[in-house]
This record gives C-alpha cells, structure tokens and sequence, in this order.
C-alpha cells in the first residue's frame, strides 16, 4: 500500500514539474500581444512585461529633413557673421594703412584723434570676434532644443498612438550607453517617415 502510495506522489509530481514546465515556456516564448497598427514594428517583450524599442537618432539627424533645413540655416548664419566680422577687420585694416601714409600731413591733435580712434577700434576687433562666436552659438543652442523637443514630442505621441513602449532607447555610433541592440527593436525608420511627414505638413 504504501508502495502505491509513492507511486501515486510521483506521479502527481512529475504532471505538476511538467505543467510548471509548460507555464514557463508559454510565458517567456511566447510572442506578445501587440497594441500597433499593422505598420509598426512588433513590440519586443522582455523579462517582467517591459517592451523595448531603441532609435538611431545618427541616421534620424542625417535624414530628417528639419534637422537638414535647421543646419544649412545654422551655417548661412554663422557665414554672415564671419564676413560681417572680416568686413570690420578690412575696414581697419584699410583706416589704419591709410593713417600710416597721411598721418604725416594731420597736425598733433589730429594724429591723437585718430590714433585713439583707431586704438578704440582695435580693442573692438579684439571683442567682436568672441561675441559673434558667442551669438551663433546661442542660436545653435536653441535651434538643437527645438529640434529635441519636435522629436521628444513626436515619439511621444507615436507611442500613444502605436507601440505603447515602456523604453525608448537613444542609439548614437560615437555615444551610445549599449554595446548591442536587437536590431527588432529598431523603429527609427518609422520614426523617421513620421517625423518627415509632420514636417512637410508644417512647411504646407
């Protein structure tokens, strides 16, 4: 009888390791159950629930096309204030060699004159230089702040709308957190056409 008995308590052992077993692999195989559209990508679902999705924000920047405007109107800017800076230095360049060949010909108080005018100039040149530099990074600064906030705020939405992701990683080549993203985490080129799409919009 008791034999039997031991029998029996394997036997119900090894069906209830079995359906533990079973219960395992259907939970962390299994794929999960998405809440996008049939054009986003796929969720992937880790270890305690988390969905996962990264963007390569170094191929995002190279074509996105505000990203491309916003840097083409960052260099014209940063053009017009290196010439208007080498227009200052010319216009010296030219009063201060003009000085050297008349001065000669100007009376004492004259010379004075134009020579502080000339040294006030001077120390002018010395000034410009640094607040132009200063002036077109200030513009840069907040031209690469609304261009964050119009991507923060598209995914955002995007993920409201698609994917309702947990994470949504940053991938950069030179600056990048992690050594290897699951190239199925991938939703940058639908971030992308989303974000190119927006744009237009805004242009029409």
């Amino acid at each position: 009888m008791e034999n039997k008995t031991n029998k029996i308590l394997i036997i119900c052992n090894a069906v209830l390791l079995l359906g533990l077993i079973g219960i395992y692999v259907l939970h962390f195989t299994s794929a999960p159950k998405s809440k996008t559209n049939s054009e986003a990508t796929e969720p992937l679902q880790k270890e305690g629930g988390l969905t996962v999705a990264y963007v390569d924000t170094d191929t995002l920047l190279a074509k996105y096309q505000y990203a491309i405007d916003m840097q083409k109107e960052l260099e014209a800017f940063r053009d017009q204030q290196e010439r208007y800076y080498q227009q200052q230095v010319t216009s010296f360049q030219t009063d201060y060699q003009n000085y050297l060949q008349t001065g000669s010909t100007m009376t004492l108080s004259q010379q004075q004159a134009k020579e502080e005018e000339l040294k006030k100039r001077m120390e002018r040149m010395q000034t410009l230089e640094q607040e132009l530099m200063a002036k077109v990074a200030e513009r840069q600064l907040a031209e690469n702040t609304k261009l964050l906030n119009a991507i923060f705020a598209f995914v955002r939405e995007y993920n409201a709308a698609n994917q309702q992701f947990d994470i949504v990683m940053r991938k950069t080549f030179n600056d990048s957190p992690t050594l290897y993203l699951n190239p199925g985490m991938d939703i940058t080129q639908e971030i992308l056409d989303g974000l190119n799409e927006e744009y237009k919009n805004l242009k029409k």
